[in-house]
């Protein structure tokens, strides 16, 4: 079985606070932490590293879409939104902070695992893609950058394309480091022996 996600709670109520913890509790799920006002919310994410969070949408300071938008700038935590409001302008600002799971009070216990299996699912989903496209990106970066390496080396070298790549190819086996790395130091180095006025290939 799963380990169940650690949660933290943050509304500005306590006994709404109190009602969630047991019900919570009472299926299974771990709390470990609450807070009175997004400010808090956000510091004891930082500090409890928890996989959930319940984020009132109004609360004292900070509020709970605020404190939503930087999490989901961190990528580091499912959000699930509380409010007594189910106005089509919550949801839509609810859904523009990126949030994974909304639910309207008063709370009933049977909608609570569906909301955080959805939640967490759709936060491993996210992050999954955008781990695909940062890959992408290095991976887009890294050719641009052995790309510049080969021509450096066939200028200074004079060797063909081929032979260019094959060196760079095997520095990074002979020594283990990746080729993007091999790349960026060919770079580095010739851009540090350019004479002013030289023109970059």
């Amino acid at each position: 079985m799963p380990e169940s996600p650690r949660i933290l709670i943050a509304d500005d109520e306590a006994v709404i606070r109190l009602g969630l913890r047991t019900m919570l509790e009472a299926q299974g799920y771990r709390v470990i932490g609450e807070a009175a006002d997004g400010t808090r919310a956000l510091d004891l994410v930082s500090k409890l590293k928890p996989d959930l969070v319940f984020l009132d949408i109004k609360m004292p300071g900070v509020g709970g879409l605020q404190a939503a938008r930087r999490l989901q700038e961190d990528r580091s935590i499912a959000v699930v939104i509380l409010t007594a409001y189910s106005d089509r302008e919550f949801v839509d600002a609810a859904k523009d902070a990126g949030v994974q799971a909304y639910l309207v009070k008063p709370l009933r216990e049977g909608d609570l695992h569906p909301a955080i299996e959805v939640a967490m699912s759709r936060f491993r989903d996210i992050r999954a893609l955008r781990g695909e496209v940062e890959d992408l990106e290095d991976s887009l970066e890294t050719r641009k950058l052995v790309e510049r390496a080969k021509g450096v080396l066939m200028r200074k070298l004079g060797i063909q394309e081929a032979e260019a790549f094959t060196r760079i190819q095997r520095e990074s086996r002979n020594t283990r480091r990746p080729m993007k790395e091999i790349a960026q130091r060919i770079v580095t180095e010739e851009d540090g022996t350019r004479r002013p006025g030289d023109q970059a290939t």
